[in-house]
């Protein structure tokens, strides 16, 4: 089917009714097949009572005790449904009761038993929405006659049966490969697959990026309809494109960006105004313009989500040539944008602003060294360091006084964001050794590929990019304008969220804190800030333990994700709504954006009635408090109403999926580099203490590993939870948080990135009131992690 069960039910909200005519232009089912999958799909869920048929019309039917989730499965084939709501209990299905749905799949479940205080609540699952398997990885065995796939993956509580060539087959057999699945268990017959792709003898055998294609199901090429619409979109900017745009290629416009930027999207402009205001043009390459609602490219784009970057490979999420030049703002090429144009102030203040179609001309592209060395021209020393030549700052003396204005404005801007609330987070970047088998510092980077907040919800800043916060700072305006002026229109948006951490995160917090001297406290007793998270990342900055209390900070983080309406952001203290408009290229959520922008452009109601003589500027921040009409036609209204919530919950899982992909890529190359490293000594931190050890992050490569504590024979250890350490009994050393270890490399498991440490050196000495302290574990450590 080209549609999950999911993404049918998806249009069944607030009690809407559909006919089969309906359901199949929302699903863009256009072939005889794909209509015939649909009505056995409708016929099956109103046979098991989740739609209810009524005069032709199908309707969402209400069924007390059924709740949807994702189930997430251990190795032990211990299962629970996850439902999105937090505070919703998980919950517990037995293995018999799975009906054969596998981990991650999206599934509805109906509640057999209700929880207690102590156990969760059970059930069964009732129907599959989503399947998350479409491939797994697998070796190969042979049975007799037959061929079997066991995946690698322990949480997967099955092995396919292959149908493939009788050769393929055979080459395959003990080998690692990648498994596309034909068909999902149905009754007792077991699932089936075929050989994609045979990737070694094992894990530490195949490339490692070809391990991540697989594991995550990452497309490797477009479909051919894609790639035909891609090839018929012109090359160039015509004369017809340019009607109803703003002209601004006459404005001095430059790009800043990382040297390793395969996409440019965002481009500035500044200049000071007669009444010595700020005129700010944050300008977005218009991709909206090529690619319409539905089209095949943008359909593969909902599929992706977003871009993938797997070191320096991307996985665009629009075929050339849109990203890489129709819609990338290249110098000296004319290109079509959506322009935020901002008045401010001296203090960084906004007095107005206005959204415009535009065109632009870039006049000149520099990179974050580029910019920096501008901004310390007067410095030899930054220069030195920044290794750039005398002959090649000249040439950039034609935009030095842009740069300048562009960093101080930057800096007032930056001073606002502050002063509400928002909070910056000190990082260190990956400082992989010269013995490394490829350059592995550009996986440091991974969290620096968007000039926003990106997929951690707050500002991370690095010494060495003090240029890039200048774009960040007016990426970030420009996203938050965008916001508040679709909140003031009240027409469908997608919005970006970030909840407040929860109180008993934030207590944990200051009780380790605590430990190492930090005194953390709210503001208010059981409320929290993001003021109070700015206050406890000054407070960190002036500790030695700095690093380690940021990662204890980063903990008590919600994942950022993706709504249908404006609500708070609180890594960037923004209570309002604040939404993604800046990299349309790159992540779906903001091409919409673009979509809804183009909609008010084009079709947009700037009053009440036909009869009314009072008309606003729909493009102008002006507008804000005086609509109270509906700007959007309501069948434009409606259409992105709808679309925008079927699509908010599967954009945010693929953002997640693309965030694994990453991770786990730059996992298995710190593996394979501590691999070929086993019984070599490095100096490391203490980043976390269980029963059963301690794990320490080796500081020159943030290369993470755990040292068991039965490696720890020198003593019996004791484990103080309250205090995070593990006490020796007799000889009074102590391993805890944040103290300093030298660590030996014992062993590397590759394909699951687990090191094992063992200590040679390091840890600190315990007082007589650790010794007596009662806070402890009377037995020794126990591996709790199996």
């Amino acid at each position: 089917m080209n549609f999950s069960i999911a993404s049918l039910l998806a249009n069944f909200t607030d009690g809407k009714t559909h006919t089969l005519k309906n359901i199949q232009k929302k699903l863009h089912c256009d072939s005889d097949d794909s209509v015939r999958e649909l009505q056995i799909a409708l016929d099956a869920l109103e046979r098991i009572g989740v739609l209810a048929k009524e005069k032709g019309k199908y309707q969402r039917a209400t069924e007390d005790g059924v709740v949807e989730g994702k189930l997430r499965c251990s190795s032990k084939g211990f299962c629970f449904a996850i439902q999105d709501d937090e505070a919703a209990d998980d919950i517990y299905i037995r293995e018999s009761q799975l009906n054969t749905a596998w981990n991650g799949d999206r599934v509805l479940v109906r509640v057999t038993k209700d929880g207690s205080r102590r156990r969760s609540p059970e059930g069964e699952v009732k129907v599959i929405l989503e399947r998350a398997n479409a491939s797994v990885l697998a070796r190969v065995k042979q049975e007799n006659e037959s061929y079997q796939a066991v995946p690698l993956d322990d949480r997967l509580l099955f092995e396919l049966s292959l149908d493939d060539e009788a050769e393929k087959l055979q080459q395959a057999v003990d080998q690692l490969a990648h498994i596309e699945v034909v068909r999902y268990p149905l009754a007792q017959e077991p699932p089936h697959g075929r050989i994609a792709q045979i990737l070694g003898s094992d894990a530490e055998a195949a490339s490692d990026i070809d391990i991540v294609y697989c594991k995550y199901d990452l497309p490797r090429t477009f479909p051919d309809n894609a790639f035909e619409e891609a090839k018929g979109l012109p090359t160039r900017v015509r004369k017809a494109d340019l009607k109803g745009r703003l002209d601004l290629r006459d404005q001095l416009t430059v790009t800043i960006h990382s040297s390793q930027a395969q996409v440019i999207d965002d481009a500035l402009t500044i200049a000071k105004t007669e009444d010595g205001n700020w005129q700010l043009g944050v300008h977005i390459a218009d991709v909206a313009h090529y690619v319409p609602l539905h089209s095949p490219i943008d359909r593969e784009a909902l599929k992706r989500g977003m871009a993938v970057y797997l070191g320096n490979e991307m996985i665009p999420l629009v075929p050339p040539p849109l990203a890489t030049s129709l819609c990338s703002l290249n110098p000296g090429k004319d290109r079509l944008a959506i322009s935020l144009l901002a008045t401010l102030n001296a203090e960084g203040e906004v007095l107005e602003f206005e959204l415009q179609p535009s065109v632009i001309a870039v006049d000149h592209a520099l990179d974050y060294k580029q910019a920096q060395a501008i901004l310390s021209r007067e410095n030899p020393e930054e220069l030195e360091k920044l290794e750039i030549e005398s002959k090649d700052l000249k040439k950039l003396e034609p935009i030095f006084e842009v740069v300048d204005h562009l960093y101080e404005v930057s800096r007032a801007v930056r001073q606002q964001r502050m002063a509400r609330g928002s909070f910056e987070l000190n990082l260190p970047e990956h400082e992989f050794p010269d013995d490394a088998k490829e350059p592995l510092a550009s996986y440091a980077s991974r969290r620096f590929q968007y000039d926003d907040e990106g997929l951690l919800g707050v500002i991370v800043v690095a010494s060495s990019l003090t240029a890039r916060m200048v774009v960040t700072e007016f990426i970030l305006l420009a996203n938050q304008l965008v916001a508040s002026h679709l909140k003031a229109l009240a027409v469908p948006a997608i919005y970006r969220l970030h909840r407040t951490p929860t109180i008993s995160d934030v207590q944990e917090l200051t009780k380790l804190a605590e430990n190492m001297d930090i005194n953390l406290e709210l503001a208010e007793e059981e409320t929290i800030y993001p003021m109070d998270y700015q206050r406890f990342t000054q407070q960190f900055a002036a500790s030695p333990s700095e690093k380690i209390l940021t990662y204890l900070l980063l903990s008590t983080f919600k994942p950022a994700f993706y709504g249908i309406h404006p609500d708070l952001h609180f890594g960037l203290a923004l209570t309002d709504g604040y939404a993604h408009f800046s990299s349309p290229t790159r992540r779906y959520p903001d091409l919409v954006i673009h979509r809804v922008l183009h909609a008010i452009f084009s079709d947009g109601r700037d009053r009440r009635s036909t009869r009314s003589k009072d008309r606003v500027n729909l493009r102008h921040s002006s507008c804000h408090g005086k609509i109270n009409w509906n700007v959007l036609p309501p069948d434009i209204n409606n259409e992105l109403e709808d679309y925008i919530k079927r699509i908010v919950g599967p954009l945010s899982e693929r953002e997640q999926l693309a965030q694994d992909a990453e991770t786990d890529l730059e996992g298995l190359k710190k593996a394979e580099f501590m691999r070929d490293h086993t019984g070599s000594v490095f100096h490391g931190l203490i980043t976390g203490v269980q029963s059963y050890g301690f794990f320490v992050e080796i500081e020159e490569l943030l290369v993470e590993g755990l040292v068991h504590v039965s490696s720890l024979k020198d003593d019996w250890y004791e484990y103080r939870s309250r205090q995070q350490k593990l006490v020796g009994r007799k000889n009074r050393r102590q391993f805890r948080l944040g103290d300093r270890v030298e660590v030996q490399v014992k062993s590397v498991d590759y394909y699951r990135q687990q090191i094992d440490l063992v200590v040679v050196g390091g840890g600190s000495e315990a007082s007589e009131d650790d010794l007596n302290d009662d806070d402890m574990n009377d037995d020794r450590g126990h591996d709790e992690s199996e």
